[in-house]
């Protein structure tokens, strides 16, 4: 689990971009970090990797404060996934390899190399395994980055908008697998994500931001049209289809 505690970020003085974030995610579980864009969801999932240095605030896993660890000791606790990954004349297999950088001292070991052969064999990726990254499309290279982030066996993994360059049937797919990685291996999934009905279908606990803040932050139940409403300026209805939950705009009654 992840316990955030008064964390605040600024660039520079005079405009704070995260203020008085304090939110508990609980292992096996996913929860959606929501709101327009310049909200502060890319900054904030940065912050809890020391990617940028918060101001103020503490950050535990598992009850570690993650703010006073060595960076090695950092990415043994969290992964992190970017909004966009560049390929480079790596095989699959070595770029998943990488994903087991904290815990190599010397060279990789034969438990290495069964962690990968597992995470590609669960990411449905062994076809690909000994082609060059820079050869894949979008959303192979997204599983890639995905898996090399699996492959550090994190307790928190984190996520910047995952499904950003997948097309429709990739979407599902890959947010299948992180539901399931949340599940099945108890660890908290945080991610930054814009479609809603995907973060209604996959998601557990919703975080929406204004103003620099967290304006809500629960289950299910802060889904209102209300919030949703608030949040993206825009009216909205929250219908059930096929017992699915989804967002319907009117961008026309605005």
């Amino acid at each position: 689990m992840i316990h955030v505690k008064e964390l605040v970020f600024s660039y520079n003085r005079d405009r704070a971009i995260l203020r008085d974030i304090n939110f508990y995610a609980p292992k096996g579980q996913c929860t959606a970090i929501l709101g327009n864009n310049g909200a502060g969801k890319s900054t904030l999932i940065k912050c809890l990797n020391r990617i940028l240095e918060p101001q103020q605030g503490i950050v535990y896993v598992n009850g570690k404060n993650t703010l006073q660890l060595k960076r090695n000791d950092v990415a043994k606790c969290l992964a992190y996934v970017a909004q966009h990954n560049v390929g480079g004349r790596f095989t699959v297999f070595d770029t998943i390899l990488l994903g087991r950088k904290p815990y190599i001292k010397f060279e990789p070991t034969q438990m290495d190399i069964r962690i990968v052969e597992s995470v590609i064999a669960r990411m449905k990726l062994e076809d690909f395994a000994l082609r060059y990254i820079d050869e894949l499309s979008g959303g192979e290279l997204q599983k890639v980055m995905l898996a090399r982030a699996l492959a550090q066996q994190p307790q928190v993994l984190l996520l910047d908008e995952p499904t950003s360059n997948l097309d429709l049937n990739n979407q599902y797919e890959v947010l299948r697998i992180i539901q399931d990685i949340a599940r099945t291996e108890q660890i908290s999934v945080i991610l930054v994500i814009h479609d809603l009905n995907l973060a209604l279908r996959y998601c557990d606990k919703f975080m929406l931001l204004k103003n620099n803040r967290i304006f809500c932050y629960g289950g299910i139940e802060v889904m209102t049209p209300k919030n949703i409403s608030e949040i993206y300026e825009i009216p909205v209805t929250v219908q059930e289809v096929n017992g699915v939950k989804v967002v319907i705009p009117f961008p026309d009654n605005h």
